[in-house]
């Protein structure tokens, strides 16, 4: 088979992974027997509330909840979800019709490119963002991804104005955003879905990471804005909000079409996520009251806000230029180098950070670090920083 078996060409485009090169060197530290205090991954160390993991095991346990779902999902999952999003966020939701189970937002961010996206097709990406945008989301659907600048001095969000959008068929948005943290206010977002309109562009705004937020900070919904759904769909997930990224299970919400769209493509690819962590899911969301989260919830944001405190002091004291961001648990810090070689150096005294070249050529000279550790550990890491020899 050696010569006669080769990559589609929409694979060939993928760019390299940066970090499988990160993937060598700290296996390598560990085989020396460095001890490393990781601070780079995105997976919450808090466990999920106790009462997500008695209703997991009581619905498990249930014979009947292990046969296929629908794709879409479970009636009741779609209405809890509908449910939620007009008491965290004052929006009307039709169950039936614009709101879909995924098997975690991931999935569902790259399966939207292909229900919409033809060969060719130009579609709006943050640089730097979360990668599936353009990679498992438009390359991979053979779509041509359109890097918009983050910029800092612009807090992190896309000149509108600079980018221009006839030729656009998506863009992809994330606020509370992966990875600089930076927040979008309901101005933005309005003249987001106005840009949307003007020129015919679907808008898939993941928002992932709203409920971890600080300091009084509480994150919109674009589908809040007049007209939203007119042009926008939004994803979220129980990954990060109740600490479930391993059950898998997210959801869209939105334009009717686009939804439809999702649901076709998924009808043709996998099943559903399975229903009895669906039941999970929506055990989580009623624990709301209103807007207002379960007390749980609020012991993790203020675990993480003391975490995040503890990281920003650190390393403003070592002579980093750091500001604690308002929400997500990252913090992106400008290391004046290439991160791929800084991250490298980091190793040497036993600390992973996300080379945030990683993230997009706007992330070149800017590392990602997350707060997923116990203090103690961030404490510790701060202190070997102190040793690094640039």
């Amino acid at each position: 088979m050696k010569g006669k078996v080769g990559f589609a060409e929409r694979v060939k485009r993928l760019p390299p992974y940066i970090f499988a090169e990160m993937e060598k060197l700290i296996l390598e530290k560990r085989r020396q027997g460095v001890n490393l205090i990781s601070l780079s991954i995105g997976d919450p160390d808090l466990p999920p509330p106790p009462f997500v993991l008695e209703t997991l095991s009581r619905e498990a346990s249930d014979p009947k909840n292990h046969n296929y779902s629908f794709s879409q999902g479970e009636p009741d999952f779609r209405r809890a979800v509908a449910n939620w999003y007009k008491g965290r966020f004052g929006v009307d939701l039709n169950p039936e019709k614009e709101v879909i189970a995924l098997i975690g937002s991931k999935e569902g961010i790259a399966n939207v490119t292909r229900a919409f996206v033809n060969p060719g097709d130009r579609v709006l990406v943050p640089d730097p963002a979360y990668p599936v945008y353009a990679n498992g989301g438009t390359l991979l659907s053979d779509g041509v991804p359109v890097p918009m600048p983050l910029m800092e001095e612009k807090g992190f969000k896309p000149d509108l104005e600079a980018i221009g959008g006839k030729d656009a068929k998506m863009m992809f948005l994330n606020y509370p955003n992966n990875p600089t943290g930076a927040v979008a206010d309901k101005d933005f977002l309005g003249k987001v879905v106005d840009f949307a309109k003007e020129n015919g562009i679907i808008v898939c705004y993941d928002n992932a990471y709203s409920e971890i937020t600080y300091d009084g900070y509480t994150a919109p919904s674009i589908l809040e804005m007049e007209g939203a759904k007119d042009v926008a769909i939004e994803f979220h997930s129980c990954s990060k909000t109740f600490n479930m990224t391993g059950d898998r299970i997210g959801f869209a919400v939105g334009n009717e079409q686009v939804i439809t769209g999702l649901t076709k493509v998924k009808s043709q690819i996998d099943s559903g996520p399975s229903v009895y962590v669906q039941k999970v899911a929506v055990k989580a969301l009623e624990s709301y009251d209103g807007d207002k989260p379960p007390n749980y919830m609020e012991k993790v944001r203020e675990t993480y806000n003391e975490r995040m405190n503890t990281l920003v002091k650190g390393l403003n004291s070592l002579g980093w230029r750091c500001k604690k961001p308002k929400a997500t648990f990252y913090l992106w810090v400008n290391c004046g180098m290439d991160s791929m070689a800084f991250a490298a150096k980091m190793l040497d005294v036993g600390v992973i950070a996300t080379p945030g070249v990683g993230f997009g050529d706007h992330g070149k000279t800017h590392l990602r670090f997350a707060i997923t550790r116990p203090e103690k550990d961030i404490r510790e890491a701060c202190e070997r920083m102190a040793k690094l020899s640039l």
